[in-house]
């Protein structure tokens, strides 16, 4: 019997269940208090696909989630690039000036500096976007307000003081959807392939281990490297490429690759999301306009 959920972390509200309505609408978002427990979810089946940020224009990646993503045992079977709108709420019926503290993520604290400056309050941290607007809601006073989504408004009963506070208007996040089976997509169209792999312990290894990539002229999109186990020398690498691993050039560019490696794991292959096609194309479009 297949399980009709989709587990993301954080409340309801948060980017994250909006990006599962938007990418999956016949499944249940299903909310998790951890990115483990999101990811236990898929494991134990209690989930049939999971949600989860791995990076954001302005933020950058997600640390917990390149160190959480080699050993989890899921497979990446999609991703989805969602627009991010953050919104001032607060009680219904209050004026904004009379709004003094405002709650939220540190990640959106820190990406609506300019509106938290232009109005005077004061910033706190919470552990969820979604979460501050519920606790907002609960707390009852007029003077307290929360940076979240619209959709948390609807769920927790608040009003829109002030739309669209965030300071960029490109902030977009990068969500990839795990699954407890790997899926690798059709060699058809744009396809990425993931995956993750640490280099011997030996002069120019990374330099030599990334060079069939070079040669094969495949286009890597993504290099992450963190250290892992907590040793200074035993660094990991994560990384995306354009292609699907049975084609020619990047079959050599990764056969190349496991030469130079102790460890080599395909996380995923997938169709790349057409955010990230329109993407390229305007940036190739602008380059051949300043050239």
């Amino acid at each position: 019997m297949t399980v009709a959920k989709i587990a993301y972390q954080g409340e309801p509200g948060a980017n994250s269940h909006i990006a599962c309505t938007k990418a999956y609408p016949g499944l249940d978002p299903m909310p998790c208090a951890t990115f483990e427990d999101a990811m236990a979810a898929i494991e134990d089946g209690s989930a049939a696909l999971g949600m989860i940020p791995i990076e954001n224009s302005i933020a950058g990646r997600v640390a917990d989630i390149h160190h959480l993503l080699p050993s989890a045992g899921l497979h990446i079977v999609a991703e989805y690039f969602l627009p991010i709108d953050f919104h001032l709420l607060g009680l219904k019926g209050v004026p904004l000036k009379g709004v003094t503290s405002v709650y939220s993520h540190v990640h959106a604290l820190g990406q609506c500096r300019k509106v938290i400056r232009e109005l005077g309050i004061a910033a706190h941290v919470t552990g969820d976007t979604a979460g501050s607007a519920r606790e907002v809601a609960e707390w009852g006073d007029p003077a307290r307000a929360s940076i979240a989504t619209r959709l948390a408004a609807d769920i927790y009963g608040l009003d829109v003081l002030k739309a669209d506070v965030g300071d960029e208007p490109h902030n977009t996040t990068r969500f990839v959807v795990l699954s407890k089976n790997a899926r690798w997509a059709e060699r058809s169209g744009s396809t990425i392939t993931t995956f993750v792999f640490r280099v011997k312990n030996v002069p120019a290894a990374l330099f030599k281990a990334l060079g069939g990539f070079a040669t094969n002229g495949v286009n890597m999109t993504k290099l992450e490297s963190y250290m892992v186990e907590g040793q200074f020398t035993a660094t990991q690498f994560l990384a995306d490429v354009d292609g699907h691993p049975e084609e020619p050039a990047l079959a050599r560019a990764l056969e190349e690759l496991a030469f130079f490696c102790r460890e080599l794991d395909i996380l995923g292959v997938y169709p790349a999301h057409p955010y990230r096609i329109e993407s390229q194309s305007a940036g190739a479009a602008r380059s051949r306009g300043q050239s």
